[in-house]
């Protein structure tokens, strides 16, 4: 360790239990004289052992559990910390400097002064000054303060502080599902067909109005498409289904409430292909019930599809957006 301090490499020591850190600094300070020889023979077997090296396991159920970390789930890592007694954050002050100061204002506004001023005193300046500068006056005078007064805070206190305030950043309850009730049932109905949709929305109609009319919100189909899809995207919504599939769900929607879904599809892809797939409609003739809805399901799956990758935009409907002014 000393050669590679000599050296000049930045050997982050502090990474190692502190067991071994006070090991190795007795060691050091017990050492006296070295001759050349003897440390050319060290040098030559340590370098040897770094070549001879093939993995390297991370000491610990922590250093584990934070290899693995986004590659278990979180109720499997919540139970193997706490089974083992491992704390959730290595260093809790290198969360906090990575937060958001949106995310930290919130913290320092509920927290004592006495505890912000440690925050703001292990911040980097420019982001301790920002995050004051965000703070009502008398808050950030009173915190100013209280720096003043952090001069006899023990490491040990400062660590405790860093875990609690890293806590609050983190405190979001786990859930069981990805996403909301409204995104889920509204998912579900998508793919279900009209009728069993229709009876759902009148029943949640008359248990609550207000998740019904969130769920309507969720809810695309077929008949949205003029509404909601730009005209400029049909021709990248059609690329995605077979034709033939495209065909049946164009036919079976010619008639009836669906008529101008399926002029607005025609309408917007090219001249020559439209006045195709018309004669092919005219061919097919009548579609059966089950087989067009199944083919306009392909259709409503292609526009998710292209939304959800990030490739078209659905266009917001107007009710939603005068919600988001109000």
């Amino acid at each position: 360790m000393r050669f590679l301090l000599n050296e000049g490499a930045d050997v982050p020591l502090t990474d190692l239990p502190e067991p071994l850190q006070a090991q190795l600094t007795t060691e050091m300070g017990s050492m006296r004289y070295v001759d050349r020889s003897t440390l050319a023979d060290v040098v030559a077997e340590f370098a040897q052992e770094l070549e001879g090296m093939g993995l390297t396991f991370p000491r610990g159920m922590s250093g584990a559990l934070t290899a693995l970390d986004g590659r278990i789930s979180p109720q499997t890592a919540a139970r193997l910390r706490k089974e083992a007694g491992v704390r959730q954050y290595g260093d809790p002050w290198e969360l906090i400097r990575q937060a958001d100061l949106k995310d930290l204002i919130p913290i320092v506004e509920t927290e004592s002064a006495e505890v912000a001023a440690v925050m703001l005193s292990k911040l980097d300046v420019a982001r301790a000054a920002e995050l004051l500068g965000k703070l009502p006056g008398d808050k950030a005078r009173r915190i100013t303060y209280a720096v003043s007064q952090t001069g006899s805070v023990s490491p040990a206190a400062v660590d405790r502080i860093g875990l609690a305030l890293a806590a609050q950043l983190h405190d979001v309850p786990e859930t069981a599902f990805a996403q909301g009730a409204v995104e889920r049932v509204g998912a579900i109905l998508n793919s279900s067909p009209a009728a069993t949709r229709d009876d759902v929305l009148i029943g949640l109609d008359e248990t609550d109005q207000d998740f019904a009319a969130l769920v309507r919100r969720a809810i695309f189909t077929f008949v949205h498409i003029p509404e909601r899809v730009n005209a400029v995207d049909i021709p990248r919504v059609i690329r995605e289904v077979d034709q033939p599939v495209l065909v049946t769900a164009l036919a079976a929607a010619s008639a009836g409430a669906l008529a101008p879904v399926s002029e607005f599809i025609l309408e917007n892809m090219s001249k020559r292909m439209a006045e195709a797939i018309r004669e092919e409609m005219q061919e097919l003739g009548r579609v059966k019930g089950r087989d067009g809805e199944e083919a306009m399901t392909a259709v409503v799956n292609a526009v998710r599809t292209l939304e959800a990758g990030g490739e078209i935009t659905l266009v917001v409907a107007e009710e939603d957006s005068e919600d988001e002014d109000d």
